[in-house]
Formats: C-alpha cells, structure tokens, sequence
C-alpha cells in the first residue's frame, strides 16, 4: 500500500491545467491569504499556498486539525462538506487489559485518519461585470476538456456514483444530500488521468521491487461533482469573509471530488464571484484549490531512502515537485506547479481568452 503512495501525485481536480492561459500570469505573494483589489495589476493573478506547515518541513502543507483550528473559516466553505472531520478507518483492535488477576479483551475504537491540507488561493479580476457572467456555461465537460486534455472526463448519472468498499471512501458521504444531486446547473464526472514524463517508468520499477500482488497503477481515477452556484444559494455573508471581499457575491463554481482511488482523500475547487468594489464593468474572483493528503504518505521516507533507486521518489518530494520524476504542467508535475497551471488556464478562459500549450 505504501509503495503505491509514493507514485501517485495529488492534485486531483478534474478542472485541472495541463494548459497555458496566455493572458494572466501569477505573481506569488507568500503567506499573505487576502490581497487589496485595488493593487491588482492588469492580467496578473495573486497567488499564495503558503500555509507554514513546520510539522512537516513543507510549508505549502497544514494538518487538518490545525487547519480546522485557525482557519474555521476555510475550513467550513472548503472541506468535503461543512461538518467533515478526519474519519475513523480500520478495524477495531483488541487490547488486554488487566482487572485483578484477570486480563479482559477490550475493543479499541477506528483510529482517526489523519490528514493534510494544501490551500492555494487566488484572486484576478476579470474584464466583465458580474451580470455578464453566465456561469452554467462552465459547469460542463467542454469546459473540463479544455483545462486539461491529459484528463479523460466523462459525464455519469448520479446513480452510477458507486462507493468502493475501502477506505479512500470512508467518511465522505454527504450527510446533507447524495453526490450529484440536489442542485441546478450540475454535473457528474468520472476522470482517469494516466502519469506523464518518467513516471510510467517509475511504477514498472516498483511494481518489480515489491513484494506484493497487488501492483501499482499508472493511472488515477477519481469522481467529482461541477455545479454552478446562484447568489441565492450561497451564504453572502460567510463568502464574502472568506474572500474578505465586501461587495455582493454574484456566484460560485465548486467542484467537489469526493473519490479518488489512492493517496488522497477529498479536493476541491472553489472560484467565488463578486463584484468590483470601484469598478461595475469589472468581476473579482477569489479561487481556491484544496487538497487532503493521508499523513501516512508523507511518512514514507525512510522506506524509500533505503533504496538507492527510490530515493527520488520520496512522497513529500514528489507531491511538492522537488523529485527528478516530476514533469510537465499537469499532475505530474507536482502540487505547487499543478495548481499555478490550474488557476492560470481558468483564469483565461473565465475571461473569454484562449488555452495553449
């Protein structure tokens, strides 16, 4: 199980950049989570994943408690659903324990599956006011298909969403209503997106070094939801501190992937739409993209640094884009990479440009 951890890259979103948008380019900002509109230069996207995460020595990364902690905030409008916390996965334990001179069996509870949070934000400001925006446009898989050709997507019924019986599943059921259901201007994606560059090699190594029948797969499968959000549907107030951004919220796109079959278990896109606080032609968008990571992967380094022909391969290296084995501007490349192409290619489409390789 660990070995497969080590190839697959996070970053699953299915509106995901393999593209170049020609007309924005980001300007990284640090650590600095809201910026003032009014400093925004013409064609540039503010751009920050720095979440100080020490416990980890990646400071793109924060665990999910903390996260929870300091942040409720995001954590309310940017996790699976409101209410998500870290599941309880495995099965019970047994444990002795001692009463007198007799040991008693006790059943020990699931543990909790810890995680990690990458949070990149964004704002840009589109050349068109909020009343132009027809946002049911992008909640479609024309629209996925030109963020990422190297993402197979295709449209399933909300009866064909399926629960695999394992527990890259467990805990992300929505209490509120079922995936795929329960809003307007929706859809239902299931996406595949095979590894690119050096690690399709990769994964035929390991899959000869391990000892194991169950080998690695080149590919990634995930399925999520893309809906359209109406102002009456939102919480004006909670969105508009989030983006701490005052002006009226105009919509939403959110994509919420709520399976994926290895490494991580939850992500989201979220662009929020509102209007320019001195400018009516003009929309701000504040985009956020977020990830959850298995705190189990990023542990993995010992069992990979004791092969020599594994050493790049390191998990956290390779999920932050510091290994040889990341390529490209798609998935492959690494988190932090991934997530500029993502924001930048949707950025330019948003504002009616074009996407290029």
């Amino acid at each position: 199980m660990w070995m497969r951890h080590a190839i697959v890259l996070v970053g699953l979103m299915g509106s995901c950049s393999a593209a170049w948008a020609q007309d924005f380019r980001i300007e990284d900002l640090g650590s600095a989570p809201n910026w003032n509109v009014g400093e925004l230069r013409p064609g540039t996207i503010a751009f920050s994943d720095q979440a100080n995460g020490a416990a980890t020595g990646d400071p793109e990364l924060i665990r999910f408690a903390d996260w929870a902690r300091t942040r409720p905030v995001q954590k309310k409008f940017l996790a699976l659903f409101p209410g998500y916390t870290e599941p309880a996965i495995g099965k019970a334990a047994k444990i002795e324990t001692t009463t007198g001179s007799k040991a008693n069996p006790k059943a020990a509870g699931p543990a909790a599956e810890k995680l990690y949070i990458y949070v990149a934000q964004a704002r840009f400001v589109l050349d068109k006011p909020p009343g132009a925006l027809d946002l049911a446009r992008y909640a479609t898989l024309p629209f996925l298909q030109q963020i990422d050709p190297a993402i197979e997507h295709q449209v399933i019924a909300a009866d064909d969403v399926d629960p695999p019986k394992d527990q890259q599943w467990a805990g992300n059921d929505n209490p509120e209503r079922k995936w795929c259901t329960g809003r307007p201007n929706l859809i239902c994606i299931r996406s595949s997106y095979k590894f690119e560059g050096k690690l399709p090699i990769a994964v035929m190594l390991v899959n000869k070094l391990r000892d194991s029948a169950k080998k690695v797969s080149d590919h990634i499968d995930f399925e999520s939801e893309l809906s359209a959000r109406s102002p009456a549907d939102l919480d004006q107030t909670g969105l508009q501190e989030l983006t701490a951004l005052d002006t009226p919220v105009a919509g939403a796109l959110e994509q919420n992937i709520f399976y994926v079959n290895q490494i991580m278990k939850f992500g989201k896109f979220f662009a929020v739409f509102q209007g320019h606080p001195t400018d009516a032609d003009k929309t701000v968008v504040t985009a956020f993209m977020v990830l959850a990571i298995d705190a189990g992967v990023l542990e993995r380094k010992r069992e990979f640094e004791k092969v020599p022909v594994l050493r790049n391969l390191v998990p956290a290296q390779v999920l932050m884009g510091r290994s040889s084995f990341n390529s490209g501007n798609s998935i492959s490349a690494g988190l932090p990479k991934y997530a500029r192409n993502e924001i930048r290619t949707v950025a330019g489409l948003l504002n009616g440009g074009t996407a290029a390789k």
